[in-house]
């Protein structure tokens, strides 16, 4: 009966619009409905929803949660707990939402029935799910609750994460451990390792030491595990003589390394550029009865490829293969990316056509790894094939059909907008799944096409995947606003950022729109901008916000800057990107008084003014022969320890050459400029010969 109401209210909300109004497309309208009726008639859900995986996006998550959940919780907890399988399905406003729905009347024991019921059906629970109940218990400051918590994960065969290390600190971990030794819950080493390593995560490593010290005081005595997290936790810090120094004194203790061990320590060897010790290390292993895995195996190969050694990357992969340590999706991919950095495509293609034949499936980012090296030296068309491989799975026979009759019949459809019809063309032909493009596929792809000049059919892929579920993030619209912005199609780029709210809190999205608007020398059109970014965010109130833009429309712009100032480098992510693009914009519209000014008041608040925005400002100070500004600007980057490239040298050196007034200046100044390590010899030559030159035409 309950389930019936449910399914009622479901259809009324889709016959009246909501007040707060959401942007659906037709497939999410669509999938939405499919869920909502899978909820409403399916039991048990899971296995119903399975084939809906590759259609759902966080954005139809959350909306079927808050929406629609409410008048049956324990139903809408059992699908949040479903969804949060799946990383790429979990959202903070999901993860929120559900925390206010078990500070409900009852919702903590409908949330335990759920996981309880799952247990014993032998469904998976991942930790996240104890993530968002530990959180719940400890907003309501349920302290017990929570430690108590923690203790069952691993009833659920839950390996316990960094949740109550999150935003936690030292005393906090402390009062958790005391409650739940006064309430009879003794921790064991299982929880003490755990929130050591969670500290270690997060990097905060004097905290993690602190709480050693503290555990060690209650008789706990380190053991293997937390040497392996503590010494991990300091190789992440790039604390490499700490990390090793600890490691002698766990073997002065007796305590010997297992293969997890031998893995951090390879990875922190290589780190720290010490390759040859790495394989050393990797060779030991077996003299000390340990066998290095893939793990051991793919830190010293992904080193050798970040030094540019792809044969001895590659001679370890093939010695890899004669072991029985195979190589793996992660192997394939770090030796790919490094061939297409360096500009070896047909090498990466020959390593990816070696994969199947050795029994190891390329995974998605292995896909990705090699799309964008196809895109980045212009094959595009092999770029897409790869994509068509990626939606129809590994049979063979099945891709040639695609790559050669039915891939005319597709693009054919694509190319004419009949984009469902297509992919439900190509899912039809497709036997088996295989691996799924993501987010990253297609903004890779976009990116190419984007770069080729084809907006359009970037365009097209965002509609694309939109339709499979994908839901595009900030790097898409940026991607896509760039694009249009290339090609001269301002209108568009804005109406695209516009009709998308979920991405206007991207500040990337922001500093790109910005940059073009300065570029087309609409300096206002970029500070309004960023003072929409601000407001969005809640750092900027409308009053704060209106007299902000009072000031800059009356010409205040230095009063403007400073209030602006004072608001921003209040926030935690405050950034100097939307100052150096202003400054650079009024160069370029050759405002120099007031880009002087914006240089002058980010010196006098301490904050660091970039090299290109000196570079910028010194060459317009030149052509306004504005002299004695140009040398305050060159003597700043001379006194932060810039080194700028010999064009704007030479022309401040000319520019002073050829100031009558202001030749004396040249030997104080290149005095300085040899002290800072420029070429002043060449330099002058160069200047002094072009001067000459000048001197004899104008004779002439």
């Amino acid at each position: 009966m309950k389930s019936q109401m449910f399914f009622r209210s479901v259809i009324q909300f889709y016959t009246k619009p909501s007040w707060k109004q959401r942007s659906y497309s037709s497939s999410e309208f669509n999938i939405s409905g499919e869920v909502i009726s899978i909820l409403a008639k399916k039991k048990p859900i899971e296995p119903a929803l399975e084939p809906l995986v590759p259609f759902l996006s966080k954005k139809i998550i959350t909306s079927v949660i808050k929406d629609h959940i409410n008048l049956n919780r324990k139903l809408g907890f059992r699908f949040f707990i479903w969804a949060s399988r799946r990383e790429r399905l979990r959202s903070s406003e999901c993860f929120s939402l559900v925390i206010d729905m078990l500070s409900e009347e009852n919702g903590y024991d409908l949330y335990w029935q759920i996981l309880e019921e799952l247990k014993s059906n032998g469904v998976f629970v991942d930790s996240y799910c104890f993530s968002v109940l530990i959180s719940a218990y400890a907003k309501m400051g349920m302290v017990e609750k929570a430690v108590e918590s923690f203790g069952k994960m691993k009833e659920f065969d839950c390996r316990p994460d960094v949740c109550l290390c999150q935003r936690g600190s030292v005393e906090d971990a402390r009062k958790l451990f005391d409650e739940m030794k006064a309430n009879g819950h003794s921790p064991d080493s299982v929880a003490h390792n755990a929130l050591l390593d969670g500290f270690c995560k997060l990097g905060r490593m004097v905290e993690a030491f602190e709480l050693l010290r503290l555990f060690e005081k209650d008789g706990f005595v380190l053991g293997l595990r937390g040497y392996s997290s503590l010494i991990d936790g300091l190789f992440k810090a790039r604390r490499y003589s700490e990390a090793f120094e600890l490691y002698a004194i766990m073997l002065k203790k007796n305590i010997k390394p297992d293969v997890v061990l031998y893995t951090i320590l390879i990875q922190g060897l290589s780190k720290a550029g010490k390759i040859d010790d790495a394989l050393k290390l990797l060779r030991s292993m077996s003299s000390k009865g340990i066998r290095p895995d893939t793990y051991c195996y793919n830190a010293v190969i992904k080193a050798l490829c970040d030094k540019g050694l792809l044969e001895d990357g590659r001679s370890l992969q093939l010695e890899m293969s004669e072991t029985e340590s195979f190589p793996d999706a992660y192997t394939n991919t770090i030796l790919i990316c490094s061939m297409c950095r360096n500009g070896l495509v047909r090498k990466a293609e020959e390593i990816f056509q070696e994969i199947e034949k050795k029994g190891c499936s390329p995974s998605v980012a292995t896909f990705n790894a090699l799309i964008d090296g196809l895109c980045k030296s212009g094959e595009l068309k092999e770029a897409r094939l790869l994509l068509h491989k990626m939606e129809v799975g590994r049979p063979a026979s099945l891709f040639l059909r695609l790559s050669h009759s039915g891939n005319r019949n597709f693009d054919n459809m694509v190319e004419s907008g009949s984009i469902l019809k297509a992919y439900k063309d190509l899912a039809h032909l497709a036997d088996s799944t295989g691996n799924s493009p993501d987010i990253v596929t297609y903004n890779v792809l976009i990116n190419g096409f984007c770069k080729e000049g084809n907006i359009d059919g970037a365009i097209k892929l965002l509609s694309v995947l939109q339709l499979k579920g994908l839901s595009p993030d900030s790097v898409t619209y940026n991607t896509l606003i760039n694009g249009l912005h290339r090609v001269g199609r301002e209108e568009e780029a804005f109406k695209l950022f516009y009709a998308k709210d979920d991405f206007r809190h991207s500040p990337a999205v922001y500093r790109s729109l910005m940059k073009w608007s300065c570029r087309r020398r609409k300096i206002m059109v970029a500070f309004s901008l960023w003072m929409q970014y601000l407001k969005k965010i809640s750092c900027l109130d409308d009053e704060a916000a209106n007299e902000i833009e009072q000031c800059f429309k009356e010409g205040e712009t230095e009063r403007a800057l400073r209030r602006l100032l004072e608001l921003d480098t209040r926030r935690d992510e405050y950034g100097l990107g939307p100052y150096t693009i202003w400054l650079i914009g009024l160069c370029q519209a050759g405002r120099f008084q007031e880009a002087l000014m914006v240089f002058s008041v980010l010196r006098e608040k301490k904050i660091l003014v970039t090299p290109p925005s000196c570079v910028k400002l010194i060459h317009g100070l030149c052509k306004r022969e504005d002299l004695d500004a140009a040398i305050d600007v060159f003597s700043y980057t001379l006194d932060n320890n810039f080194k700028l490239m010999p064009r704007v040298c030479n022309h401040l050196l000319s520019s002073l050459l050829e100031s009558r007034d202001k030749i004396e200046i040249v030997s104080q100044l290149t005095n300085r400029m040899e002290l800072a390590g420029y070429d002043v010899d060449s330099m002058l030559r160069f200047n002094l010969l072009k001067r000459h030159r000048r001197r004899k035409f104008m004779s002439q």
